[in-house]
């Protein structure tokens, strides 16, 4: 029997809907600085329509843990990204 590797590439695509645009593209600038510095192989694209975010995450390697790390680190990154958006709002307001 012939020994067959297979090479298998894998994709995701995260897509973030917000109510408002500005919160969109405000997300969307604090995530992209992310998109820079990836391993070899892994490629990031982060862009915004209207009031959705979307990101789509491809590797050409069949490493499996560096996807799902990197899957991780955007959606911590989004969180971050929110709770800063929220709070900033909320102290804003309360100014008013």
């Amino acid at each position: 029997m012939e020994n067959t590797w297979v090479s298998m590439m894998l994709a995701a695509k995260i897509t973030l809907e917000y109510s408002e645009e500005e919160t969109a593209r405000a997300v969307a600038e604090a995530i992209s600085p992310d998109n820079t510095r990836v391993p070899k192989g892994l490629k990031i694209r982060t862009w915004i329509e209207r009031r959705t975010v979307f990101t789509e995450i491809r590797l050409s390697e069949n490493k499996l843990p560096t996807f799902i790390a990197t899957i991780e680190d955007l959606l911590r990154s989004v969180s971050v990204a929110e709770r800063a958006i929220f709070t900033i709002r909320k102290r804003l307001e309360n100014q008013l």
